[in-house]
C-alpha cells in the first residue's frame, strides 16, 4: 500500500513535471524575434467588435485582481456569457485565416497522434488487443489519420465559409473519408506490398478498403470536426507570431519528411528481401541491418507485408 502511493505520487510529480516544461516551451518560442506582419484592413462586424471589447476588459480586470492577490469570481451565468464572446471572437478569426504549411504541419502531427492513440484504445476496448498500430518507422504516427485531419480541416472550413448544411458536411466527409481509405489501402498495398487494413468481412463491405459502418463514421466524424474541433484547433493553433516558432515547426516538418521516406524505404526492401534481391548499396545495406524483418513485423504488428505473416 505505501509503495504504490509512492508510485502515485512520483507518477503525479512526473505528468506535472512534463505539463510545465511544456508550457515553458511553448512559452520561449513565443518569445523569440518576432515576425513583421501586414495588419489585415477588414472591418470586424459590430458583434465581433464588442465581443473582443468585452473580452479585453475581462482579460484585463482578470489580471489587476491577481496582481492585488484577489482572484476574480464569475458566476455561472457569466462564465457562459464569457464562452459565447470567445466563440463569437474565435469564429470570426478562424473563418478568415489563411491556412498555410505552418498550420498544415501541425494539422498533421495532431492528427496523427490522436489518431494513432485513439485507434490503440478502440481496439482495447473492443478486442482486448494492445498491438501498436503505427505508420513511420519512428515517432507515435499515423498519417492516414494525419492526412485525414488535414483534409477535413481544410475542407470543414471551406462549409462553414459558404455556410453549408450539416447534412451537406456529412456527406462531403463521407466520400472524403471513403476515398482517403481506398486510395490509401490500395497505394500501401500496391507501392509497399503492405495490408493494414481488410473489410471483406466486414458487414456492408464495398471494397476491401472501404465499408459502409466506417463511412457513417467518417461522416460523423466530419460534423464534429466542422462545428467543434477546426474552431477550436484552428484558434490554439494560430498563426506564427515569432522566428523561433517557424523554425520549430520547420524542423517538425523536416522530421516527418525524413520519417517517411524512411519508412517507404524500409518496406520496399522488406519487400526485395522477401523477394530474394541483394541490397544495391551501402544504404540498402544499412536498411537491411537496422530494419530486418523482424524489427518491421514487430513496428507494424497490425500489417500484412507481402502476404507473409508475422
Amino acid at each position: 500500500m505505501f509503495w504504490s502511493l509512492v508510485s502515485l505520487l512520483a507518477l503525479a510529480l512526473v505528468v506535472r513535471g512534463i505539463v510545465f516544461a511544456v508550457r515553458w516551451f511553448v512559452a520561449w518560442l513565443g518569445r523569440g524575434k518576432p515576425i513583421q506582419r501586414a495588419a489585415e484592413d477588414r472591418e470586424l462586424p459590430r458583434e465581433v467588435r464588442d465581443a473582443a471589447r468585452e473580452l479585453d476588459y475581462y482579460y484585463r480586470l482578470k489580471g489587476y485582481r491577481e496582481l492585488i492577490g484577489k482572484p476574480l469570481k464569475l458566476s455561472r451565468a457569466q462564465l457562459h456569457l464569457l464562452a459565447q464572446r470567445e466563440r463569437v471572437v474565435r469564429d470570426d478569426r478562424v473563418n478568415h485565416m489563411r491556412i498555410g504549411w505552418y498550420q498544415v504541419v501541425i494539422l498533421f502531427i495532431v492528427g496523427s497522434v490522436g489518431g494513432l492513440l485513439l485507434e490503440q484504445l478502440w481496439m482495447f476496448v473492443t478486442l482486448g488487443l494492445t498491438q501498436g498500430r503505427y505508420g513511420l518507422v519512428w515517432g507515435p504516427f499515423s498519417p492516414l489519420y494525419g492526412v485525414g485531419a488535414v483534409l477535413l480541416t481544410l475542407i470543414s472550413l471551406q462549409l462553414r465559409r459558404k455556410k453549408a448544411k450539416r447534412w451537406m458536411v456529412f456527406l462531403v466527409s463521407m466520400v472524403v473519408g471513403g476515398l482517403l481509405e481506398q486510395l490509401t489501402g490500395w497505394g500501401m498495398e500496391t507501392l509497399m506490398g503492405a495490408v493494414s487494413w481488410d473489410y471483406t468481412t466486414v458487414p456492408g463491405c464495398i471494397t476491401k478498403w472501404v465499408a459502409w459502418p466506417f463511412l457513417f463514421f467518417w461522416g460523423a466524424l466530419g460534423l464534429i470536426w466542422a462545428n467543434v474541433i477546426t474552431p477550436w484547433l484552428l484558434g490554439l493553433i494560430g498563426e506564427p507570431t515569432t522566428r523561433r516558432q517557424v523554425i520549430f515547426v520547420l524542423m517538425l516538418a523536416a522530421y516527418l519528411s525524413l520519417d517517411v521516406f524512411m519508412t517507404l524505404a524500409c518496406f520496399t526492401r522488406r519487400a526485395e528481401r522477401d523477394q530474394g534481391i541483394p541490397p544495391k548499396n551501402q544504404f540498402e545495406v544499412w536498411v537491411d541491418k537496422n530494419f530486418s524483418n523482424q524489427f518491421m513485423s514487430h513496428r507494424f504488428e497490425n500489417m500484412v507485408i507481402e502476404g507473409h505473416g508475422k
